[in-house]
């Protein structure tokens, strides 16, 4: 078996990056946001780049901060909100944005990951979401045609991995996680701690090491999005 774990993320990512590819990211909101990663591809200076991912972070992390030095030339989100600069690029036409229900987003990403290229879906149609989409009906239900989404590159964040890349994540960090993993060419995860093999047990591991390529451990910030504490 080849060797996963790299010692950083800019050892991680060398030979992977490339102007103008398709990054697919995992999280939601600050929650299982591979940042080390993320802060890797901003030192490396690829640009043009297209981000499948709920959101954008905030300004000062997650995606957010590739935004900040225009690296990146779309999105494909769910939800804007929390970032301003994400939200001032699209409204002057800086930042193109396909808008995705959440539901579609993750299962573009499942499907993509199980090699398939398309799936019909209720959402979305009759808005915006459904112009210039095939429209079929089903049982006298109309339904739109949704592509499957394939990553040149997916980065995740994980809570433990063993060496062959056996991933769990903790709690609602698992998000959009393992969904993005599978639907990347190669897929980087980085990780709070990397045990010994065979010390997880089968039944608890949420995305198996097939899907994972490289592997990098770190330090991770753990930051609320919106702090709400209860008056003395």
């Amino acid at each position: 078996m080849a060797q996963k774990i790299y010692p950083d993320a800019r050892s991680a990512l060398d030979g992977v990056l490339f102007d103008g590819m398709l990054i697919a990211a995992g999280g939601f909101g600050l929650c299982g946001i591979p940042e080390l990663l993320l802060q890797g591809i901003k030192e490396a200076g690829t640009k043009n780049l297209t981000f499948a991912s709920n959101n954008a972070g905030v300004d000062d992390f997650g995606i957010g901060i590739l935004l900040q030095t225009r690296q990146v030339k779309k999105m494909i989100s769910s939800y804007v909100g929390e970032n301003a600069e994400f939200m001032r690029q699209y409204l002057d036409g800086e930042l193109e944005v396909e808008f995705n229900p959440q539901g579609t987003l993750a299962e573009r990403m499942r499907a993509g990951g199980a090699g398939i290229p398309g799936f019909y879906t209720k959402t979305g149609v009759g808005t915006d979401i459904a112009k210039g989409k095939e429209h079929k009906d089903f049982d006298g239900t109309t339904y739109i045609l949704e592509r499957g989404l394939v990553a040149d590159l997916s980065i995740v964040k994980a809570w433990k991995a063993d060496d062959t890349g056996n991933l769990v994540f903790r709690k609602t960090a698992r998000n959009f996680n393992p969904p993005a993993a599978s639907c990347g060419k190669i897929c980087i995860a980085e990780v709070e701690e990397i045990v010994p093999r065979g010390s997880l047990d089968p039944d608890m591991i949420h995305l198996p090491g097939i899907y994972v390529h490289r592997l990098i451990q770190g330090e991770h910030e753990k930051r609320i999005e919106q702090r709400t504490v209860r008056e003395a």
